[in-house]
Protein backbone atom coordinates (compact mmCIF):
# COMPACT_ATOMS: atom_id res chain seq x y z
CA UNK A 1 0.00 0.00 0.00
CA UNK A 2 1.46 3.36 -0.99
CA UNK A 3 1.80 6.34 1.34
CA UNK A 4 -1.04 8.31 -0.28
CA UNK A 5 -3.49 5.41 0.13
CA UNK A 6 -2.43 4.99 3.76
CA UNK A 7 -3.01 8.69 4.41
CA UNK A 8 -6.48 8.53 2.85
CA UNK A 9 -7.48 5.55 4.97
CA UNK A 10 -5.98 7.18 8.05
CA UNK A 11 -8.04 10.34 7.66
CA UNK A 12 -11.26 8.41 6.91
CA UNK A 13 -10.65 6.33 10.04
CA UNK A 14 -9.99 9.50 12.02
CA UNK A 15 -13.31 10.95 10.86
CA UNK A 16 -15.10 7.76 11.92
CA UNK A 17 -13.48 8.02 15.38
CA UNK A 18 -14.52 11.67 15.66
CA UNK A 19 -18.12 10.78 14.79
CA UNK A 20 -18.12 8.06 17.44
CA UNK A 21 -17.06 10.56 20.10
CA UNK A 22 -19.49 13.21 18.90
CA UNK A 23 -22.43 10.81 19.15
CA UNK A 24 -21.39 9.72 22.61
CA UNK A 25 -20.16 12.96 24.17
CA UNK A 26 -21.84 15.91 22.37
CA UNK A 27 -25.50 16.54 23.34
CA UNK A 28 -26.36 18.16 20.00
CA UNK A 29 -24.77 15.48 17.83
CA UNK A 30 -26.20 12.75 20.02
CA UNK A 31 -29.71 14.10 19.57
CA UNK A 32 -29.69 14.13 15.76
CA UNK A 33 -31.83 11.76 13.69
CA UNK A 34 -32.18 11.05 9.99
CA UNK A 35 -35.11 13.44 9.89
CA UNK A 36 -33.31 16.29 11.65
CA UNK A 37 -30.24 15.88 9.42
CA UNK A 38 -32.13 15.74 6.11
CA UNK A 39 -32.59 19.48 5.53
CA UNK A 40 -29.02 20.17 6.64
CA UNK A 41 -27.77 17.59 4.14
CA UNK A 42 -29.70 19.31 1.35
CA UNK A 43 -28.13 22.62 2.37
CA UNK A 44 -24.64 21.07 2.34
CA UNK A 45 -25.16 19.67 -1.16
CA UNK A 46 -26.26 23.08 -2.43
CA UNK A 47 -23.21 24.69 -0.82
CA UNK A 48 -21.03 22.14 -2.60
CA UNK A 49 -22.82 22.88 -5.87
CA UNK A 50 -22.22 26.61 -5.38
CA UNK A 51 -18.51 26.04 -4.72
CA UNK A 52 -18.25 23.93 -7.88
CA UNK A 53 -19.92 26.65 -9.95
CA UNK A 54 -17.47 29.18 -8.52
CA UNK A 55 -14.56 26.82 -9.25
CA UNK A 56 -13.30 27.47 -5.73
CA UNK A 57 -11.13 24.44 -4.91
CA UNK A 58 -10.72 25.49 -1.28
CA UNK A 59 -14.48 25.61 -0.75
CA UNK A 60 -15.05 22.45 -2.82
CA UNK A 61 -12.67 20.56 -0.54
CA UNK A 62 -14.39 21.95 2.56
CA UNK A 63 -17.92 21.24 1.33
CA UNK A 64 -17.01 17.72 0.23
CA UNK A 65 -15.87 17.16 3.80
CA UNK A 66 -19.24 18.31 5.10
CA UNK A 67 -21.08 15.98 2.71
CA UNK A 68 -18.79 13.09 3.71
CA UNK A 69 -19.47 13.81 7.36
CA UNK A 70 -23.19 13.52 6.71
CA UNK A 71 -22.73 10.15 5.00
CA UNK A 72 -20.85 8.94 8.06
CA UNK A 73 -23.44 10.53 10.37
CA UNK A 74 -26.37 8.67 8.78
CA UNK A 75 -24.37 5.45 8.80
CA UNK A 76 -23.51 5.84 12.49
CA UNK A 77 -27.17 6.41 13.39
CA UNK A 78 -28.14 3.28 11.45
CA UNK A 79 -25.38 1.29 13.17
CA UNK A 80 -26.69 2.31 16.59
CA UNK A 81 -30.11 1.02 15.57
CA UNK A 82 -28.68 -2.25 14.22
CA UNK A 83 -29.73 -1.58 10.62
CA UNK A 84 -26.41 -1.13 8.74
CA UNK A 85 -23.06 0.63 9.07
CA UNK A 86 -20.54 2.53 6.95
CA UNK A 87 -18.86 -0.72 5.88
CA UNK A 88 -22.16 -1.93 4.45
CA UNK A 89 -22.68 1.38 2.66
CA UNK A 90 -19.23 1.17 1.06
CA UNK A 91 -19.57 -2.54 0.26
CA UNK A 92 -22.90 -2.10 -1.54
CA UNK A 93 -21.52 0.82 -3.54
CA UNK A 94 -18.44 -1.20 -4.54
CA UNK A 95 -20.61 -4.12 -5.66
CA UNK A 96 -22.91 -1.81 -7.60
CA UNK A 97 -20.04 -0.06 -9.38
CA UNK A 98 -18.45 -3.38 -10.36
CA UNK A 99 -21.78 -4.74 -11.64
CA UNK A 100 -22.64 -1.61 -13.62
CA UNK A 101 -19.20 -1.31 -15.23
CA UNK A 102 -18.74 -4.67 -16.97
CA UNK A 103 -16.60 -2.89 -19.58
CA UNK A 104 -14.07 -2.25 -16.79
CA UNK A 105 -14.43 -5.28 -14.52
CA UNK A 106 -15.47 -7.86 -17.12
CA UNK A 107 -15.14 -8.46 -20.86
CA UNK A 108 -17.99 -6.26 -22.16
CA UNK A 109 -16.97 -3.90 -24.96
CA UNK A 110 -18.33 -0.36 -25.37
CA UNK A 111 -17.69 2.21 -28.09
CA UNK A 112 -18.26 5.45 -26.17
CA UNK A 113 -19.64 7.14 -23.06
CA UNK A 114 -23.16 7.11 -24.51
CA UNK A 115 -23.18 3.33 -24.68
CA UNK A 116 -21.88 3.16 -21.11
CA UNK A 117 -24.88 5.24 -20.02
CA UNK A 118 -27.30 3.02 -21.97
CA UNK A 119 -25.82 -0.13 -20.42
CA UNK A 120 -26.09 1.49 -16.98
CA UNK A 121 -29.84 1.95 -17.32
CA UNK A 122 -30.37 -1.59 -18.62
CA UNK A 123 -28.34 -3.05 -15.77
CA UNK A 124 -30.33 -1.02 -13.24
CA UNK A 125 -33.53 -2.49 -14.67
CA UNK A 126 -32.13 -6.02 -14.42
CA UNK A 127 -31.30 -5.45 -10.76
CA UNK A 128 -35.04 -5.17 -10.11
CA UNK A 129 -35.83 -8.30 -12.13
CA UNK A 130 -37.04 -6.20 -15.05
CA UNK A 131 -39.84 -4.68 -12.98
CA UNK A 132 -38.10 -1.47 -12.11
CA UNK A 133 -39.80 1.63 -13.48
CA UNK A 134 -37.39 3.73 -15.56
CA UNK A 135 -38.28 7.06 -13.93
CA UNK A 136 -38.41 5.71 -10.38
CA UNK A 137 -34.80 6.76 -9.87
CA UNK A 138 -35.66 10.44 -10.35
CA UNK A 139 -36.66 11.91 -6.95
CA UNK A 140 -39.78 14.07 -6.88
CA UNK A 141 -37.91 16.44 -4.58
CA UNK A 142 -35.37 17.43 -7.25
CA UNK A 143 -35.54 21.05 -8.44
CA UNK A 144 -37.79 21.02 -11.55
CA UNK A 145 -35.05 21.95 -14.03
CA UNK A 146 -32.81 19.13 -12.84
CA UNK A 147 -35.79 16.77 -12.67
CA UNK A 148 -36.73 17.46 -16.30
CA UNK A 149 -33.16 16.82 -17.44
CA UNK A 150 -32.87 13.63 -15.39
CA UNK A 151 -36.19 12.24 -16.62
CA UNK A 152 -35.28 12.87 -20.25
CA UNK A 153 -31.86 11.32 -19.74
CA UNK A 154 -33.39 8.23 -18.13
CA UNK A 155 -35.78 7.85 -21.08
CA UNK A 156 -32.87 8.24 -23.50
CA UNK A 157 -31.10 5.38 -21.74
CA UNK A 158 -33.74 2.93 -23.02
CA UNK A 159 -33.95 4.43 -26.51
CA UNK A 160 -36.87 6.86 -26.02
CA UNK A 161 -35.32 9.89 -27.70
CA UNK A 162 -35.19 11.91 -30.89
CA UNK A 163 -33.59 10.08 -33.82
CA UNK A 164 -32.12 13.35 -35.10
CA UNK A 165 -31.34 15.99 -32.49
CA UNK A 166 -32.21 18.80 -34.92
CA UNK A 167 -35.83 17.56 -34.92
CA UNK A 168 -36.25 18.83 -31.36
CA UNK A 169 -36.47 22.42 -32.60
CA UNK A 170 -39.80 21.74 -34.27
CA UNK A 171 -41.10 20.66 -30.87
CA UNK A 172 -39.68 23.76 -29.19
CA UNK A 173 -41.40 25.98 -31.79
CA UNK A 174 -44.65 24.04 -31.42
CA UNK A 175 -44.64 24.45 -27.64
CA UNK A 176 -43.78 28.16 -27.93
CA UNK A 177 -46.73 28.65 -30.30
CA UNK A 178 -49.11 26.89 -27.90
CA UNK A 179 -47.79 29.00 -25.03
CA UNK A 180 -48.33 32.24 -26.97
CA UNK A 181 -51.88 31.14 -27.86
CA UNK A 182 -52.68 30.69 -24.15
CA UNK A 183 -51.14 34.05 -23.26
CA UNK A 184 -53.33 35.69 -25.90
CA UNK A 185 -56.39 33.82 -24.62
CA UNK A 186 -55.67 35.03 -21.09
CA UNK A 187 -55.49 38.62 -22.33
CA UNK A 188 -58.88 38.28 -24.03
CA UNK A 189 -60.69 36.57 -21.14
CA UNK A 190 -63.59 38.74 -20.00
CA UNK A 191 -64.39 37.34 -16.56
CA UNK A 192 -62.50 36.01 -13.53
CA UNK A 193 -63.36 32.37 -14.24
CA UNK A 194 -62.14 32.68 -17.82
CA UNK A 195 -58.94 34.40 -16.72
CA UNK A 196 -58.26 31.73 -14.10
CA UNK A 197 -58.79 28.94 -16.62
CA UNK A 198 -56.57 30.65 -19.19
CA UNK A 199 -53.90 31.25 -16.54
CA UNK A 200 -53.93 27.57 -15.62
CA UNK A 201 -53.60 26.50 -19.26
CA UNK A 202 -50.82 29.04 -19.84
CA UNK A 203 -48.93 27.71 -16.82
CA UNK A 204 -49.18 24.17 -18.21
CA UNK A 205 -47.99 25.29 -21.64
CA UNK A 206 -45.12 27.25 -20.08
CA UNK A 207 -44.03 24.03 -18.37
CA UNK A 208 -44.21 22.16 -21.68
CA UNK A 209 -42.16 24.86 -23.39
CA UNK A 210 -39.45 24.83 -20.71
CA UNK A 211 -39.42 21.03 -20.80
CA UNK A 212 -38.83 21.13 -24.56
CA UNK A 213 -35.98 23.66 -24.17
CA UNK A 214 -34.38 21.43 -21.53
CA UNK A 215 -34.67 18.55 -23.98
CA UNK A 216 -32.95 20.57 -26.69
CA UNK A 217 -30.16 21.55 -24.31
CA UNK A 218 -29.61 17.90 -23.37
CA UNK A 219 -29.43 16.79 -26.98
CA UNK A 220 -26.79 19.40 -27.71
CA UNK A 221 -24.69 18.42 -24.71
CA UNK A 222 -25.58 21.41 -22.54
CA UNK A 223 -26.69 21.27 -18.92
CA UNK A 224 -29.66 23.68 -18.56
CA UNK A 225 -29.11 24.06 -14.82
CA UNK A 226 -25.50 25.15 -15.37
CA UNK A 227 -26.54 27.43 -18.22
CA UNK A 228 -29.27 29.10 -16.18
CA UNK A 229 -26.91 29.52 -13.23
CA UNK A 230 -24.46 31.32 -15.53
CA UNK A 231 -27.23 33.62 -16.74
CA UNK A 232 -28.28 34.35 -13.16
CA UNK A 233 -24.68 35.15 -12.20
CA UNK A 234 -24.36 37.45 -15.21
CA UNK A 235 -27.61 39.22 -14.37
CA UNK A 236 -26.42 39.68 -10.77
CA UNK A 237 -23.12 41.22 -11.92
CA UNK A 238 -24.77 43.63 -14.32
CA UNK A 239 -27.60 44.62 -12.01
CA UNK A 240 -25.13 45.19 -9.17
CA UNK A 241 -23.13 47.45 -11.50
CA UNK A 242 -26.34 49.32 -12.34
CA UNK A 243 -27.09 49.84 -8.64
CA UNK A 244 -23.55 50.94 -7.81
CA UNK A 245 -23.36 53.41 -10.68
CA UNK A 246 -26.76 54.84 -9.79
CA UNK A 247 -25.65 55.44 -6.18
CA UNK A 248 -22.39 57.06 -7.33
CA UNK A 249 -24.38 59.46 -9.48
CA UNK A 250 -26.53 60.42 -6.53
CA UNK A 251 -29.68 58.91 -7.93
CA UNK A 252 -32.15 56.12 -7.14
CA UNK A 253 -33.20 53.35 -9.50
CA UNK A 254 -36.86 54.10 -8.88
CA UNK A 255 -36.34 57.63 -10.25
CA UNK A 256 -34.58 56.55 -13.44
CA UNK A 257 -36.27 55.87 -16.74
CA UNK A 258 -35.92 52.48 -18.39
CA UNK A 259 -33.82 54.10 -21.13
CA UNK A 260 -31.41 55.51 -18.53
CA UNK A 261 -31.10 52.13 -16.82
CA UNK A 262 -30.54 50.42 -20.17
CA UNK A 263 -27.68 52.82 -20.91
CA UNK A 264 -25.90 51.86 -17.67
CA UNK A 265 -26.69 48.19 -18.33
CA UNK A 266 -24.96 48.51 -21.71
CA UNK A 267 -21.92 49.95 -19.88
CA UNK A 268 -21.80 46.80 -17.78
CA UNK A 269 -21.96 44.63 -20.91
CA UNK A 270 -19.19 46.66 -22.54
CA UNK A 271 -17.00 46.03 -19.49
CA UNK A 272 -17.56 42.30 -19.90
CA UNK A 273 -19.62 41.93 -16.72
Amino acid sequence: MNDKREEKLLQIGRLLDIMDRLREECPWNGAQTNESLRTMTIEEVYELSDAILRKDDNDIEKELGDVLLHVIFYSRIAEEEGRFDIAGVARRECEKMIYRHPHVFSDTKVKDAGQVSENWEMLKTKEKGGNRRILSGVPDGLPPLLKAYAMQDKARGVGFDWEEKSDVWDKVKEELGELMDEFNAAEKASDDAGKAAAHDRAEEELGDFIFSVVNAARLYGLNPDTALNRSCAKFRRRFTYLEEQTIRRGRMLADMTLEEMDAVWDEAKAKGL
